[in-house]
């Protein structure tokens, strides 16, 4: 049954309130129903059905105007809601860093400030739209769901997580270039993207930001953005990198090594046996500080099920500024698995 926009609970229309200040009357209203229709809406999110679901006077060409013509400014919205993320963020990152500086030991000198980590996980996706014809930024793009290439959009998304709590991030449609021409618009390929986001991005005060890509994202320029902005970061790794490994018969000391030939190699002993996080479910790991090709010093985890499962199956992350505990396995292979990205 259509629910009525006087209906709203007291916590959501606290929140809508924040933003009314960016919309006119009119827009204002449309921008509670489409939040409403949203929450309330099982079926197909169309925009027929996200109407169907407010009990309001409104049109269908109304709703539709809202979204492509009404001179709004999403840009301001998105920054009204990461500035409320921070704000509601602050005292429960304050209260952390009490609760683990009561954990430091007793030692001589100035405490250290402890540091409460928020992870920037960045990945892709992308939408089918199958009736689509009018709409800008149409493309054929890889889809995971359908293992084919496919008519629609593909965003670059992010989203913030810290102490449990989730904030996502503006999407930025990618267009290929094709359709960039074809639209007379500056292409800017999905790497591009991916780094304006992590050089715009502001974490919440006190904390430490940890950057988590596939390794779609494993490319220098993400790493040095990244490092500029002091901030860790962690990409997936693919079998065809190369590493940097130490040979006192080679003639510089050293030599590149096929990553895959690397982990071919392995005994069985160069392996530790660790929990995977979460579960009782333990894997192989296996760890090692090097460079890789086209990248920087970092430290490489390898991670097989079993090691008597195909090599084809190992997983493989690269991890910059390793800390003095990550020679552990145990820690590194932890703080690698958070790069199974939630927005797959």
């Amino acid at each position: 049954m259509p629910v009525p926009i006087i209906c709203l609970d007291d916590d959501l229309c606290h929140f809508v309130d924040r933003y009314r200040q960016w919309f006119s009357k009119p827009q204002y209203q449309y921008f509670v129903i489409v939040l409403v229709g949203l929450m309330l809406c099982e079926g197909r999110r169309t925009l027929l059905g996200l109407l169907s679901q407010v009990a309001e006077a409104t049109s269908l060409s109304g709703l539709s105007r809202f979204l492509s013509e009404a001179p709004w400014d999403e840009g301001e919205v998105a920054k009204q809601w990461l500035e409320d993320f921070r704000k509601t963020m602050d005292p429960a990152v304050k209260a952390e860093q009490a609760r683990l500086r009561q954990r430091q030991p007793k030692r001589r000198g100035r405490p250290r400030v402890p540091l409460v980590t928020g992870y920037l996980i960045g990945d892709d996706s992308t939408m089918h739209k199958p009736k689509g014809k009018q709409m800008q930024g149409l493309g054929k793009h890889h889809s995971t769901t359908y293992e084919q290439r496919i008519v629609g959009h593909s965003l670059v998304e992010g989203l913030y997580l810290l102490l449990g709590r989730s904030c996502p991030l503006p999407p930025q449609l990618y267009r290929q270039q094709v359709t960039c021409e074809a639209e007379g618009v500056a292409f800017r390929s999905k790497i591009e993207l991916m780094g304006q986001q992590i050089r715009a991005f502001e974490p919440v005060a006190g904390t430490r930001t940890h950057v988590l890509l596939d390794s779609w994202y494993c490319a220098k320029v993400l790493w040095k953005a990244a490092r500029e902005r002091d901030f860790l970061i962690t990409t997936g790794l693919k079998s065809n990198r190369w590493l940097r490994i130490e040979d006192p018969t080679a003639e510089r000391g050293w030599r590149w090594q096929r990553l895959s030939d690397y982990t071919a190699q392995l005994q069985a002993s160069s392996y530790q046996r660790v929990k995977w996080p979460g579960s009782a479910h333990e894997v192989y790991v296996h760890v090692v500080t090097t460079r890789v090709r086209k990248l920087y010093q970092c430290q490489v985890v390898i991670v097989r099920q079993e090691l008597s499962a195909p090599l084809s199956q190992a997983r493989y992350w690269a991890r910059s500024r390793p800390a003095s505990r990550s020679a552990d396995p145990a820690h590194a292979h932890r703080d690698a698995l958070e790069n199974r990205s939630p927005l797959r």
